[in-house]
């Protein structure tokens, strides 16, 4: 009875982020809706995808809702944090291609490794400078970006509505001193499935 309890409460806890706006805008995407180049269906369909992922992989392990992140776009999961073993990178994989409706499953999920103060300072800072360059850049909508850092390794997540706004974002983060490679999974809005009118 404890187990249904708990897993019930992890469900509303995760499903209540669909009804706030704040900077993740409505559906928790990441891409603020009033610039979000997807049609309304898709952001909710996306925004269903993710919550029933990151439920799923709560209901298999809770500390999943802090180490795992989860973002979804058009269909398309991307999965970044820190895992103890890669069994569990294997069976998070799984259980993100078993979602419904899926396209693809990109696993960036790393393995533990010993705590390091100063590098986690590093990657946070990094982040942070990539978040300002998009800002002041105006050549790019800022807004339809998530940007994650390991270990001065940068993964971009977002929608372009050029290829050359993709190519901004791109050179912007390697211009950040000390980023050692950028991993960038952004869309251009004409290879998305539905778009706004």
């Amino acid at each position: 009875m404890k187990i249904k309890i708990t897993n019930f409460i992890i469900i509303i806890f995760l499903l209540s982020g669909c009804v706030g706006t704040g900077s993740k805008g409505v559906f928790g995407t990441g891409v603020s809706i009033a610039l979000d180049p997807r049609s309304i269906g898709t952001q909710i369909d996306d925004s269903i995808m993710q919550k029933n992922v990151a439920t799923r992989l709560a209901v298999r392990e809770k500390s999943y809702l802090l180490s795992i992140n989860i973002k979804v776009l058009d269909g398309r999961i991307f999965l970044t944090g820190k895992v103890n073993d890669p069994e569990e990178k294997l069976h998070i994989t799984k259980i993100a291609w078993e979602t419904a409706g899926v396209r693809s499953v990109r696993n960036d999920i790393k393995i533990k490794e010993k705590f390091n103060f100063q590098q986690s300072a590093k990657d946070l800072l990094i982040t942070s400078q990539i978040k300002a360059a998009l800002i002041f850049n105006k050549k790019i909508k800022a807004s339809n970006y998530n940007i994650d850092t390991y270990k001065k390794k940068v993964f971009i997540y977002g929608i372009a509505l050029t290829s050359e706004e993709r190519k901004e974002v791109i050179n912007e983060a390697k211009a950040v001193l000390d980023v050692k490679d950028v991993v960038a999974s952004i869309f251009l809005v004409e290879d998305l499935r539905i778009q706004k009118d």
